[in-house]
């Protein structure tokens, strides 16, 4: 192939006419059997017992190179829609000469559900169910059943299969929904696939697949080495246009600091193209291997200018029955709750974890008050406590079915009772009433609720809904002008975003602990960026601590996370700052 076809098409050839594919690319010496290099085996296995996508039969083919050996495990390769681009015959080449590791290969049809009567029934194809379909089922599949199946297997001539489970020993592809398969479950689980091959990409709306350009501009950049490939003729249909489309993820994953290269050539939706420049794609993405994959570099992502370069979840805590209500105090220390278990914990700035309180009615969300006291909602006993700070308990409120609170410069307190729908005020004097009761056009679930820097507006989380609700507060505590107001990211296929805790910086920026991770918004309501989970458990609820106010704290699942940031947690028992007015 003349080196003039791997030349990158112009933007501007976009909006030209463009004369009609040549489309006549051929395969390389790569790509054909050369003289005196070890041939692998390819053998033939079919699938049926998946729990994740029930009643499914598949074939998989697996590639065995003959320098594999299982004294190591080996380095893995896995491609939606069996075998494509010659892949065997390129490896057998590659490994040869030594441009990529000893690797197995994994083909994997797509799923079927057979019919009961094949002549008079049609299969269930499960193909756009598990390629273009978004969220982590389909990786799911591979790592939990098809990968453990293989391991299982022993070759004819004795060897057991043992594959490498590191991620920068693993990388996936395929063509049209294959690639986008092979992108998404690279997304959901970089710790496990690395490097993604994507021929003619469907990142078009067949199942939601439209929204990665600006998923990956938001998201937390993830160590992923991405190439693809694509042609100027390829489809353009109900759900998009292929070409612009992958134009499109080739800018945002530019955009956001990924490791991306592409080949786009004249081609249609064939893999006629990929399978020319499927060596060189395969020599790209296994580059300087086993060195690991970078991320973010050069980002313009704004989830980086809150993170920095650097930045990564380091544990606290862990042996929680559940952590919740994260609060910290002038000094920068941070308590938070283990509601199973009734107790308040603290972590010192030394880094040090101790129990502050035992027997505390089950309190979930915590606050320090302008007066320095802890104030909590015990939701075991329905109450509302504050402790000082030899961990006295007094009783501030009783009949309250709360989750979560907060406190301003005047003393006010502001409490969620979800089982209600209300949002409560209690003034300092004791004094409580409903400031907010929500019919079903409301709040399905009030949870988190903060007030903003300037101390003006009350914000709340709705669990079950997709936005965090704005009010205005008056003089007297009431509210007003309540609104759905920040727009929240929901994950493909649930219902509500799961917002939770929710906590402030400097900025006025709101960051939120939801499904998707932690989502902050602009003061606009718009979501900036999206902070990944440190574990995949529910993400209960954040705040910024340490001595300079610039540690991120989670409470997820189990156990308690922090990391460094770039930017400076606010408190309202501290006096109101009024931020800079936003970019509209």
């Amino acid at each position: 192939m003349p080196p003039s076809r791997l030349l990158l098409l112009s933007f501007s050839l976009l909006f030209t006419v463009l004369s009609p594919a040549a489309d006549d690319y051929q395969p390389g010496p790569d790509s054909k059997p050369q003289e005196g290099v070890p041939k692998g085996d390819v053998l033939k296995f079919e699938f049926k017992s998946s729990k994740i996508f029930p009643g499914t039969v598949r074939d998989y083919w697996l590639y065995v190179p003959k320098q594999y050996t299982p004294d190591t495990p080996a380095c893995v390769h896995v491609n939606q829609d069996g075998i494509q681009n010659l892949a065997p015959v390129v490896f057998d080449n590659l490994i040869a000469k030594k441009e990529i590791p000893v690797l197995i290969g994994v083909f994997v049809m797509h799923g079927r559900v057979p019919a009961s009567d094949p002549a008079t029934q049609l299969d269930r194809f499960n193909r756009s169910v598990e390629y273009d379909g978004l969220g982590e089922n389909y990786a799911r599949f591979i790592l939990e059943e098809l990968l453990p199946a293989v391991e299982k297997i022993v070759l004819p001539d004795g060897r057991p299969i043992r594959l490498s489970h590191n991620g920068n020993d693993r990388s996936i592809g395929g063509s049209s929904s294959g690639a986008i398969a092979a992108f998404t479950a690279a997304w959901e689980r970089p710790e496990a696939f690395s490097r993604v091959f994507s021929s003619i990409g469907t990142y078009v709306d067949q199942r939601g697949g439209n929204d990665y350009p600006v998923m990956i501009r938001k998201a937390e950049p993830k160590a992923l080495r991405v190439f693809l490939q694509d042609g100027s003729n390829d489809a353009n249909g109900t759900g998009g246009n292929w070409f612009l489309a992958n134009n499109e993820m080739l800018s945002a994953l530019e955009f956001a600091g990924y490791e991306s290269n592409h080949v786009w050539g004249d081609g249609g939706h064939n893999g006629k193209h990929a399978t020319a420049i499927f060596p060189d794609a395969m020599r790209w993405l296994w580059k300087d291997w086993p060195k690991a994959v970078t991320k973010g570099v050069g980002s313009k992502a704004p989830v980086m200018e809150v993170l920095g370069a650097g930045s990564e979840w380091q544990l606290v805590g862990e042996g929680y029955g559940f952590t919740e209500g994260p609060a910290v105090n002038a000094k920068g220390e941070v308590f938070f709750t283990d509601i199973p278990n009734s107790r308040i914990h603290k972590v010192g700035l030394d880094g040090k974890v101790s129990v502050f309180a035992e027997n505390t009615g089950k309190a979930n969300g915590l606050m320090f008050g302008p007066d320095g006291r802890l104030f909590a909602c015990a939701s075991g006993n329905k109450q509302i406590v504050a402790y000082d700070e030899a961990a006295k308990m007094t009783v501030i409120a009783e009949g309250i079915d709360s989750n979560d609170l907060c406190i301003g410069l005047n003393g006010n307190l502001y409490v969620t009772d979800p089982p209600h729908k209300q949002v409560w005020l209690i003034k300092p004097n004791g004094e409580k009433s409903v400031v907010d009761t929500n019919d079903k056009s409301g709040i399905a679930f009030p949870n988190g609720l903060r007030l903003t820097p300037d101390q003006s507006l009350l914000l709340v989380a709705d669990m079950r809904g997709q936005f965090i609700w704005s009010y205005h507060i008056e003089a007297d505590g009431t509210l007003s002008a309540k609104q759905p107001y920040h727009h929240l990211r929901i994950p493909d296929g649930l219902m509500e975003s799961g917002a939770d805790g929710m906590t402030l910086d400097t900025k006025g920026r709101l960051y939120v602990a939801t499904h998707a991770g932690i989502q902050f918004c602009d003061q606009a309501g718009r979501v900036n960026g999206i902070i990944a989970k440190p574990q995949r458990k529910w993400l209960a609820n954040v705040v910024f601590g340490g001595a300079n106010f610039d540690e991120l704290y989670a409470c997820n699942g189990d156990k308690v996370f922090k990391r460094k940031t770039q930017v400076k947690g606010v408190r309202s028992a501290d006096a109101t700052i009024k931020p800079e007015k936003p970019r509209l």
